[in-house]
């Protein structure tokens, strides 16, 4: 196995409480370079006394791109493997040999196992390949923010593997106020990239502007360039979401039937359209549309996923279903099945004795 110079680079800022953990993660590689771009804690400090080559810059005016290709300038020539990751970040042990057996001459580029999220129980929740393995030279990362790393030398030579993962485990209390006007410069800079029309459609979601979202979300339906089925369904997903909160619901539903319809493989927009009866309860339609999604078997590996459509939501949605419609036994068998996905749930505990109850 031919031994290989693996360099990791980041940014950070005010990510003191992350440094020990992620260096600890990262010290498989030969250096770690980070571009720290205006920490007033003690990060920095905390990096150099981890032996972390540390660049302090800020970034005026703050955009992602540029800061990730300054991290990256950071790292010698010649270094033959680079690695970005966040110091919110962590690598299972053994990521590097598993690396430096993968890795070949014409390699460019390693998609791997990232979890986004994961579950009160401490399991994935949201889980997808990422692509932040690269050669050192031809790469540039492009967009204000949802920055994506592009190779600029010709054709592109991937490995895929689900033997090296990098788990996520986010500052919860950490703003994203920045995500929507960068969102918007990048769509007025391309307005024709599908993928951050789409984003932003989805921000303006998060922001509660359930027009703008709207508008956002059809524009990106109606891009040439907007193919990918499991995204176009998430648009009319947020699109339906939008509408509900509007109280508009025929509408809501005539875009959750047509998710269903792009993308019938999914589970994601049956459990919604299960969520929108059940807020209105209409018990007969939470059921049907549960039962639907349980008869997709298949969990996609993609960003796109909803955690509610493989966690315990279904099976509780039914227990309450059957519930109010009479049906003691399958009120307690889904109940059942809810609790074993969460044990520690409170409510779903509580069901269960009502519903012993019946």
């Amino acid at each position: 196995m031919k031994k290989y110079k693996i360099c990791v680079y980041a940014i950070s800022k005010n990510e003191a409480k992350f440094v020990d953990r992620w260096v600890d993660s990262m010290r498989e590689a030969d250096e770690i370079y980070v571009l720290d771009t205006g920490s007033d804690d003690d990060t920095v400090q905390k990096l150099k006394k981890r032996g972390v080559k540390v660049t302090k810059k800020e970034i005026k005016p703050w955009r992602f791109d540029v800061a990730r290709n300054t991290a990256l300038n950071l790292v010698s020539e010649d270094t033959d493997i680079c690695v970005c990751t966040d110091l919110d970040e962590v690598f299972l042990p053994g990521w590097r040999t598993t690396l430096e057996t993968l890795w070949n001459e014409d390699t460019t580029r390693v998609r791997y196992n990232y979890n986004w999220s994961f579950d009160k129980n401490n399991h994935p929740a949201v889980n997808f390949y990422i692509e932040k393995i690269h050669k050192r030279k031809g790469f540039q990362w492009h967009h204000p923010v949802h920055e994506v790393l592009s190779y600029l030398e010709g054709e592109e030579h991937f490995i895929t593997t689900d033997e090296i993962t990098l788990n996520h485990y986010p500052d919860e209390k950490k703003s994203r106020s920045s995500y929507l006007p960068l969102l918007e410069l990048s769509v007025k800079e391309d307005p024709s990239d599908d993928r951050n029309m789409h984003y932003l459609g989805r921000e303006y979601m998060f922001y509660q502007k359930w027009n703008e979202a709207i508008d956002t979300l059809i524009c990106h339906l109606n891009l040439k360039s907007a193919t990918w089925k499991d995204e176009r369904c998430a648009s009319m997903r947020f699109i339906a979401r939008s509408y509900q909160a509007l109280k508009r619901y025929d509408e809501a539903r005539m875009w959750l039937d047509k998710a269903m319809i792009e993308a019938p493989y999914l589970r994601d927009s049956f459990v919604e359209r299960a969520l929108l009866e059940y807020s209105l309860n209409n018990w007969s339609l939470v059921e049907m549309y549960c039962l639907k999604a349980l008869e997709i078997k298949t969990h996609t590996k993609s960003y796109i996923n909803e955690p509610f459509s493989f966690d315990s939501t279904i099976e509780d949605l039914l227990s309450l279903a059957y519930y109010h419609q009479g049906n003691k036994a399958l009120a307690l068998h889904y109940i059942d099945i809810a609790i074993s996905k969460n044990p520690t749930d409170s409510r779903l505990l509580e069901n269960k004795k009502v519903f012993e109850e019946m």
